[in-house]
């Protein structure tokens, strides 16, 4: 594996019209947003290889594992990582801690939980994105493996996130954190799983994250148009591979025709987003779930949240996995992570 990455890296490094030109011969545009060289270079590198095999869970995460190998990035210098367990009740879950060098005392613990409709990722998957916070920010952070579908089903994964959640505001101060508080975030599904909590604590009338950091959530599953159509091909998820994360993560009709609607699983549909915690909202141009995000930041703009708001228009769904291999990617995670900064200092933190 090493070699192989070693040969993407070296290819990912020539100019963006060889680039191009290897991958389509013209730049991929949707939107009117054109996708970054490296990426449509690994979209036809991944696309071109013809029909794939049928997809299945093994196959799935087999090959997040691989392109996190090949893409991901490496823990950032100035970052300690340590991996633990979280006993929570009737069950243990795997964690991974983070703990900058500079790490700000006062700097709220920050809850992180990781990309894959719920079916697939790892603690890897966002490693990089961690230590990236955790020293941007001056945080420690607590990256949890949430239990997966299918063999976990909803709401087994949500269960947990909101659990270690819970357990981490009143772990805190095993970090270097202040105690009884914590931000939480995530990317994809894990944003999924941010936003409920935030909406959870506020129907249990407990205290609100510190922060909530949204990266290209899924928010709501009943939404069918805008970038969930024209985005529907865009690689790495597309409609048709997000309709199979669902069918994996809700699996049967036992749950409910209109689990769609549940709150703890299309956040976006809550009556009201008033009182809920301070949100960064990030998005990408080339990932059907775009609009989505988008429409959950105003919502929660409308309701008097503070939101920071922002789209990456020329990266595609994921790329918080693509830092050691696209640098807008990594550019973009540092400046999320700059962002995030910004506000635990306008907060105190």
């Amino acid at each position: 594996m090493s070699l192989q990455k070693t040969i993407v890296n070296l290819l990912l490094k020539l100019p963006d019209p060889i680039l191009v030109s290897m991958a389509g011969g013209k730049p991929v545009v949707r939107d009117g947003r054109t996708l970054d060289a490296r990426f449509q270079f690994i979209a036809h590198s991944v696309t071109k290889r013809g029909p794939q095999p049928e997809l299945t869970k093994e196959f799935a995460r087999q090959g997040t594992e691989i392109l996190t190998m090949l893409f991901g990035g490496p823990l950032e210098p100035g970052v300690s990582c340590q991996d633990r367990t979280l006993e929570l009740e009737g069950r243990s879950i795997p964690a991974r801690s983070y703990r900058p060098s500079n790490q700000n005392p006062l700097a709220p613990l920050l809850v992180f939980y990781h990309f894959g409709g719920g079916v697939v990722g790892s603690l890897e998957t966002c490693h990089a994105l961690c230590s990236i916070l955790a020293k941007t920010i001056g945080c420690p952070v607590l990256s949890v493996d949430y239990r997966l579908a299918p063999e976990h089903p909803w709401p087994a994964g949500l269960n947990d996130a909101i659990d270690s959640y819970l357990w981490a505001r009143d772990h805190a101060q095993e970090f270097g954190a202040p105690a009884g508080v914590a931000a939480v975030g995530g990317d994809s599904m894990g944003g999924n799983f941010s936003a409920i909590i935030a909406q959870e604590m506020q129907r249990r009338e407990l205290p609100q994250p510190f922060l909530q950091l949204l990266i290209y959530p899924a928010t709501t599953i009943l939404e069918t148009e805008g970038s969930m159509q024209t985005c529907a091909d865009a690689y790495p998820l597309t409609a048709d591979i997000m309709a199979w994360f669902m069918a994996n993560y809700l699996p049967n009709s036992d749950l409910g025709p209109n689990l769609g609607e549940d709150l703890r699983v299309s956040p976006a549909l809550a009556p009201s987003l008033a009182g809920l915690a301070p949100a960064i909202v990030i998005t990408a141009g080339h990932d059907p779930l775009r609009d989505q995000g988008k429409a959950y930041a105003e919502a929660l703009e409308a309701a008097d949240v503070k939101v920071h708001f922002q789209c990456y228009d020329s990266l595609a769904h994921g790329f918080t996995a693509y830092t050691g291999g696209v640098p807008a990617a990594d550019r973009a995670c540092r400046e999320l992570a700059a962002v995030a900064a910004r506000a635990y200092r306008a907060m105190g933190g």
